[in-house]
């Protein structure tokens, strides 16, 4: 229930990332077209900068999740693959702990940003967009980053504990 639960929302935002990308190049084509037209009255969108580096934000911290539910980041799998199925499972779970930390470290400094946006009332220069907005769209992606980096981390070790007793098993050891 609880790993659907994370999936769908991973996914989800993973979608929304994506529609924040297309939204950005899309604004991107027109206000540079505009710029390439000027001599005809048009020009290019106005705080378009702007717009761009917060979807931007909020899209790759929409990928997070997804990435890694996935498994999605870079391994060295060149030296991993000799070492065996147990010895890889123990780097996925070393890893994945890292991962979890590195998740909340980052979470909590988006927090802390976010505090500090909200308490100076900082605006974007062209626009005058309240900055905290960006903080509150990117600080989604990276608490949920934190709870599918434990869930994999989880997912880890019940891996781990799974071929141990396999292995267990065919030796004709007690689990």
């Amino acid at each position: 229930m609880i790993e659907r639960l994370i999936h769908r929302t991973a996914l989800a935002l993973a979608l929304a990332g994506g529609v924040a990308l297309l939204g950005m190049t899309l604004l991107t084509v027109v206000s540079v077209t505009g710029r390439g037209l000027i001599a005809i009255g048009l020009g290019p969108v106005p705080g378009d900068y702007e717009l761009v580096e917060m979807a931007a934000a909020f899209a790759v911290f929409s990928f997070l999740p997804w990435c890694q539910l996935q498994r999605g980041h870079v391994t060295v799998d060149l030296f991993m693959a000799p070492l065996g199925r147990r010895v890889n499972l123990v780097a996925d779970l070393i890893g994945n702990l890292l991962l979890t930390a590195a998740a909340g470290v980052i979470a909590w400094r988006l927090w802390l940003g976010l505090q500090d946006r909200l308490a100076f009332g900082e605006t974007s220069f062209i626009l005058g967009i309240p900055l905290w907005i960006g903080y509150v769209l990117a600080s989604f992606g990276a608490a949920l980053f934190v709870v599918v980096s434990l869930h994999t981390a989880l997912r880890s070790l019940r891996e781990l504990r799974e071929t141990k007793a396999a292995q267990a098993s065919q030796k004709g050891w007690p689990s």
